[in-house]
């Protein structure tokens, strides 16, 4: 194997090509999301809301988009949020999000 060199950045990129990438929340519109997110949990107990925002929040940014629709959709079918908040937290995900 003389001759042959195998860089480390080509075994990186073979590692992220093979790696599927999942929809997370878009970290370059952090603070917007933040900002929409507690405005649209404004009609929650305080002592809901900040449970409910920070489950959403780690969700959609460490875990995905989908852990945090599910997670919203069990809140909902617990009687925590009702179907209008439900709907507006599922699209603001969706419109704050981007695959990485």
């Amino acid at each position: 194997m003389a001759g042959m060199k195998i860089s480390r950045n080509s075994d990186h990129e073979a590692i992220r090509n093979t790696q599927k990438k999942l929809r997370k929340l878009n970290m370059r519109k952090n603070e917007e999301f933040r900002y929409l997110l507690n405005k649209s949990l404004q009609d929650l107990p305080e002592s809901l809301k900040g449970s409910v925002f920070g489950a959403v929040y780690a969700k959609a940014s460490k875990n995905g988009i989908i852990d945090a629709r599910d997670y919203i959709i069990l809140k909902k079918n617990e009687g925590v949020i009702d179907e209008m908040v439900s709907r507006k937290l599922i699209d603001l995900l969706y419109s704050y999000s981007t695959f990485r």
